[in-house]
């Protein structure tokens, strides 16, 4: 099992950054892939950036890409991501989840957080 706790929403104006924070606790914590999703009002929970285990590997959603950075430090068994030119689309609860291999596929991710607010206003 992996528990994972989320931090770091919150609102802002838009063009301003936030970084968000997922600390991992639980049985091989930092041997699992990360991911990053988000869930607007009224839309489907999508994908937003994952990272490998080791960091080697990332991947963007293309509505970010540019604008968001994930990163981890397993050393501290947490991961982020850095938010800088937020836009009002950006707002969402932003989770974020484990999995076996970094991947947008929200089905094999297995452990989830409870999610943490962002909201940007315009």
């Amino acid at each position: 099992q992996v528990q994972l706790v989320e931090s770091g929403g919150g609102l802002v104006q838009a063009g301003a950054s936030l970084r968000l924070s997922c600390a991992a606790s639980g049985r091989a914590a930092s041997t699992y892939a990360m991911g990053w999703f988000r869930q607007a009002p009224g839309k489907e929970r999508e994908f937003v950036a994952a990272i490998s285990w080791s960091g080697g590997y990332k991947s963007y959603a293309d509505s970010v890409k540019g604008r968001f950075t994930i990163s981890r430090d397993n050393a501290k068994n947490t991961a982020y991501l850095q938010m800088n030119s937020l836009k009002a689309e950006d707002t969402a609860v932003y989770y974020c989840a484990a999995a076996e291999r970094a991947t947008p596929q929200i089905s094999l991710y297995d452990y989830w957080g409870q999610g943490t607010q962002v909201t940007v206003s315009s």
